[in-house]
């Protein structure tokens, strides 16, 4: 028994230390081994399951003792998450990104500490980008480009961009994706989904199933970088009246699925006031023109840009004209809407503006909310239901209001998990979108102004008309169409002329003057 035990152990021995010989000389990095990534979300996973079943067992529900608790067990938990993303890097890190963009739909715990996943994107080494550039184009470094910047000018989770000159003198971004994302990707999602699974079995009432759903489904198109260069020359094409969006041009002979090479754009982020102040670039414009180029895209095309967090959307002078512009970047990421939702949630958003709550209740369960469609209100629009039956367009955000919402989004996490179970897929990636446009818009100190409901009440009589006219079967019941929406638009135009006025400087100038004249 014991030379039979001798004998195991040396050829496991043998076997264990061949293996280590091997990984050596292949000079593997362990992080790319599939065992030890999932390992690493098992344990994870097991840490913060175990926090979260043990912490409160001494505590009694509802005390001020309990929420206290509960903030550091979100708080510990969170930052596991967040170091589990930052040692898997990859697929993790994206999803990670995900999670800290919902501010209103998940804990202030989680999404703050997660925010920081934006600038802890791995770097791939000058030899990896080389080798990547070997084999998609079939050339070296050289004879590419006259010159190519090693340090990035930005690092994501699957790619980084680095600035660089070809031969006939043009400046271009060449956006390479990392080496092992690819390969890595489809193994993250299946190690993802069982661990949720796991976690769903332990606590019913944790379902976000939807995030592995949303992540199958995206990350191969994500990956694709012709599929972004694609959506990118789209969007250029569908919004080329607004004179003030640049779309960096594609250079098609440098692009494979894992490069893409395009115009070279300078610019500010567009959180950054510094750089809006230093360069006399109006907030106010900046704030006007995302919101109508994200509602012609949502309710008009309905061909959206899912990513807009600060490092994609650029703003500058523009070196030929000195106009202010917006750069748009990273078009890797769209969500398509189909006709019917995409015309719910025009009457929806109609009827939010306006306070019409019957509306808001029929397109809320229209658009899956069943029941839940007064959290559904509050979670679209980020207001309290208090503000939701007034309508969102009669009353200003408040610093508490906020503070409300994000209380309750801890408050009330199983039933905004059922809900986000409930919608339809095409709202999860709207929702994310909403939230990073409100954060811009909460740091540019423009959240909920009147213009953005003007925009948004403009594109949305535009495209209810387009589909009425498109069933009208008569001339004359077309042409009733049309006069329709020409004089719901001139009202609004002209709604819009009196807020100008109101708030003009003329105006405070006149009411100054008004106690000398007396």
């Amino acid at each position: 028994m014991a030379g039979r035990l001798l004998k195991v152990s040396s050829l496991a021995t043998a076997a264990f230390a061949s293996s280590g010989f091997y990984l050596y000389n292949r000079r593997l990095d362990l992080n790319d081994l599939s065992i030890v990534r999932f390992g690493r979300a098992a344990a994870t996973t097991t840490a913060i399951s175990y926090d979260y079943l043990t912490a409160f067992k001494h505590v009694e529900h509802g005390t001020e003792e309990y929420q206290a608790l509960k903030s550091k067990v979100h708080r510990r938990s969170a930052k596991r998450l967040l170091d589990l993303c930052c040692a898997n890097r990859g697929t993790f890190i994206k999803v990670g990104q995900h999670l800290g963009a919902l501010d209103y739909l998940l804990p202030e715990e989680y999404t703050s500490t997660l925010k920081v996943l934006h600038s802890r994107a791995p770097q791939s080494s000058m030899e990896e980008i080389q080798e990547v550039l070997r084999e998609d184009l079939g050339k070296e470094l050289s004879e590419l480009f006259v010159s190519f910047e090693e340090t990035p000018q930005g690092t994501a989770s699957l790619a980084q961009v680095h600035k660089a000159v070809l031969h006939d003198g043009r400046t271009v971004a060449v956006k390479v994706q990392h080496p092992k994302v690819q390969r890595q990707s489809s193994k993250d999602i299946l190690v993802m989904e069982v661990l949720l699974r796991a976690v769903h079995w332990l606590f019913p009432d944790f379902a976000f199933m939807w995030l592995v759903e949303e992540a199958k489904k995206n990350m191969p198109l994500e990956l694709d970088f012709l599929n972004e260069g694609r959506n990118a020359e789209k969007v250029a094409s569908m919004l080329a009246h607004y004179p003030f969006l640049k779309v960096p041009m594609i250079h098609w002979d440098l692009s494979t699925k894992r490069i893409l090479t395009m115009e070279f754009a300078e610019g500010g982020e567009v959180n950054d006031r510094a750089y809006m102040k230093k360069h006399g670039i109006n907030v106010n414009e900046i704030s006007e023109n995302l919101g109508k180029m994200y509602s012609e895209m949502i309710f008009v095309h309905g061909f959206v840009h899912c990513d807009p967090h600060p490092g994609n959307v650029l703003v500058r002078k523009c070196p030929q004209h000195k106009k202010t512009e917006i750069v748009l970047l990273d078009h890797g990421l769209y969500q398509i809407l189909q006709p019917d939702f995409r015309l719910d949630y025009c009457q929806l958003w109609q009827a939010l503006i306006n306070g019409d709550m019957p509306k808001v209740e029929r397109y809320s369960r229209r658009l899956g909310a069943g029941d839940l469609y007064p959290l559904f209100a509050c979670v679209l629009t980020a207001r309290s239901w208090t503000a939701v039956n007034t309508g969102i367009s009669a009353v200003p955000v408040t610093q508490s209001e906020d503070v409300e919402i994000r209380t309750n989004a801890a408050l009330y996490l199983p039933q905004i998990s059922e809900l986000l179970n409930r919608v339809p897929r095409q709202m999860l990636l709207l929702l994310k979108t909403n939230d990073l446009l409100r954060g811009i818009e909460t740091t540019l100190g423009t959240r909920a102004a009147s213009s953005s409901f003007i925009n948004m009440s403009r594109c949305c009589i535009r495209a209810l008309a387009r589909h009425k006219r498109s069933k009208a079967r008569s001339r004359r019941k077309r042409l009733q169409i049309t006069l329709s929406e020409s004089l719901r638009l001139w009202k609004l135009s002209l709604f819009e002329l009196f807020l100008w006025v109101k708030d003009s400087v003329l105006v405070h100038w006149l009411a100054a003057l008004l106690p000398f004249g007396h």
